[in-house]
């Protein structure tokens, strides 16, 4: 029983490469259940009066930036302990690596297949196009959930950096600072 409470107590709170690994692996689940819940919730029964273009787009959009902000928000608690951190510099910086993230997804999805579809073998084997945009989208989601967005999150996101005070004086621009608030220098700004 004392091994099992060591490990789960490693799990919570040891910050090594491979406990904050699977944690994030936890966060990055609760993001993709919270991403397409929301978004067939709403493609489904909000917006069924809309044209299906905009119905289709407005609830991916929607669940994709929801996803992501449950994902933020259980990174900077749960998978890297970041609760010291500002939290406005953390935001300007995961909206960053957020959208390198998507558009890497976006791209090397698209030229992953473009170059996948000309390897006359995979044809032979009976890959459809549809099989091969398949394989691509999770090569390439792999590749980018690894080795850019588990990088760049535990390494720049959720730490201190000399970014960090750009990043603040960003976050002032869409949401100021309450007047009269005396903790202008918390780290939690």
């Amino acid at each position: 029983m004392d091994k099992l409470k060591n490990v789960g107590d490693k799990l919570l709170h040891n910050n090594s490469l491979v406990f904050t690994f699977l944690r994030s692996i936890v966060s990055s689940q609760a993001a993709s259940w919270t991403d397409m819940i929301v978004r067939v919730l709403l493609f489904s029964f909000v917006f069924k009066a809309l044209d299906p273009f905009y119905r289709s787009n407005l609830s991916v959009a929607c669940g994709a930036i929801l996803g992501g902000v449950v994902n933020c928000a259980i990174n900077y608690h749960f998978t890297f302990h970041a609760s010291g951190q500002s939290v406005r510099a953390v935001i300007v910086k995961y909206i960053l690596v957020w959208t390198g993230s998507l558009l890497l997804n976006m791209y090397g999805t698209t030229f992953g297949a473009m170059g996948l579809s000309r390897w006359e073998f995979l044809h032979k084997l009976g890959f459809t196009p549809d099989a091969i945009f398949a394989v691509s989208t999770l090569l390439v989601s792999l590749l980018v959930s690894w080795f850019w967005n588990f990088a760049l999150q535990r390494y720049f996101v959720y730490r201190p950096t000399r970014f960090d005070p750009l990043a603040i004086r960003v976050a002032s621009i869409f949401v100021p600072r309450k007047r009269g608030n005396s903790s202008a220098s918390s780290p939690k700004n």
